[in-house]
């Protein structure tokens, strides 16, 4: 099973790298391109879809690809900043040990690999924002000039709309080229954030993980669908522009779990580099901690904060929708509870089941919690989760039940 994940996830990774490469060979003259908006919005669309699902790579291949393209050196000069070498061997030099390191990371320890899975996760999020304000941009201004100027990209973008056939709408004398890009960036961030924040969960889940078998499974996947984008934009931008929709609605369907995902692995990150632990000491009344998969009524991974009411002895979990929606309130009940020590990050369960997730702050603080909310069970080591119920916790499972030894 390793092998075998460690085989798919280079076949992936090679072909989402070459495939460019591959593109600027094969692709068909200028004049015969797709001149209509429709064909300018399906490259757009497939474009910002590749970019969020990996930003780093990317972006990388991205830049690559127009480097390859350019014909003159002072093409190449003129190019942006992230189609120089300078930029894009770097960035797939990264993505590259990033891949290795979850290919070889299947056949050791977790503890000597995790580390590595945090650096990953903040280089995600840098990536991410890097690519956000360079690539966004970019794309949606060729896409503005694309259908301002009827198809010609490397036409300017004051062509006025007469060109454009649109004077009809008595607009032929008006340059709104500034217009269209305030409508279509936002347009651009929104979509380039909904499908990174979807992506960028399978850092998290991968930091979340204790094999590293199912971490190589799951960046082969995300590779592979970006190759799939990729080979399919060199063979027909429609049809690329349809799977990158498929991709929009699905990460769009799942942006709450992804979104709390993105907030607990980014304070996972902030507590581990941090060393957080060493400042932190828990509070005799609230906590803010994460829900578990079996707190009724409250979805997995909220953020929120663990009320304790020693006169009346019940546990109030508060918590705000994305973080800024109206307050709601669950009352915790409990019958068994103790709080189980794990190797990164420690949980208070009842019985079987895990009800709040303490992230890495709480390390080493597990005894206070035990005493702070009067959990009769103390402390226990929690060893590794079977493999069912890992992977129902991982993607969002009602419950899961921890070994204890």
């Amino acid at each position: 099973m390793k092998r075998l994940a460690s085989l798919v996830l280079l076949f992936a990774f090679a072909a989402a790298l070459v495939t460019p490469l591959l593109a600027a060979t094969t692709a068909a003259p200028a004049k015969t391109t797709d001149a209509s908006p429709a064909g300018g919005i399906a490259t757009a669309v497939t474009t910002l879809t590749g970019i969020a699902i990996s930003p780093l790579l990317g972006t990388g291949g991205f830049g690559l690809y127009k480097w390859y393209k350019a014909e003159t050196d002072a093409e190449k000069s003129a190019l942006p900043w992230f189609a120089k070498p300078s930029f894009f061997l770097p960035a797939l030099l990264i993505a590259a040990l990033c891949a290795l390191k979850d290919t070889f990371g299947a056949m050791v320890p977790p503890g000597f690999k995790k580390p590595l899975d945090v650096l990953e996760t903040v280089e995600n999020k840098a990536s991410g924002l890097v690519a956000a304000g360079a690539i966004v941009p970019f794309t949606m201004g060729a896409l503005s000039s694309w259908i301002l100027n009827s198809g010609d990209s490397t036409a300017t973008a004051t062509r006025n709309f007469a060109d454009s056939g649109l004077a009809m709408m008595h607009l032929g004398a008006a340059d709104l080229s500034w217009l269209l890009n305030i409508l279509t960036v936002p347009f651009g961030l929104a979509v380039f954030a909904v499908v990174w924040m979807a992506s960028h969960a399978i850092n998290v889940l991968i930091l979340l993980s204790p094999w590293g078998a199912i971490d190589a499974v799951l960046k082969a996947a995300r590779t592979a669908v970006l190759g799939l984008l990729t080979i399919t934009a060199t063979l027909d931008p429609k049809i690329a522009a349809i799977g990158s929709l498929i991709v929009i609605v699905i990460a769009w369907l799942i942006a709450g779990w992804a979104f709390r995902l993105t907030i607990f692995g980014s304070l996972f990150c902030w507590d581990f580099f941090t060393l957080r632990k060493k400042r932190f000491t828990p509070q005799p009344t609230t906590n803010r901690l994460f829900s578990g998969g079996a707190l009724k009524g409250v979805p997995i991974r909220t953020y929120g904060n663990l009320l304790n009411q020693p006169e009346n002895g019940r546990l109030i979990f508060t918590y705000k929708p994305w973080l800024v929606l109206p307050q709601r309130t669950a009352e915790v009940t409990l019958t068994a509870p103790y709080v189980a020590k794990g190797l990164f990050f420690s949980s208070i369960s009842d019985g079987a089941y895990t009800l709040f997730l303490l992230p890495p702050r709480y390390r080493d603080h597990e005894e206070e919690i035990a005493k702070i909310y009067k959990l009769e069970g103390g402390v226990k080591d929690a060893g590794l989760l079977k493999a069912w119920a890992s992977l129902r916790e991982l993607f969002g499972g009602s419950a899961t039940k921890a070994q204890i030894v």
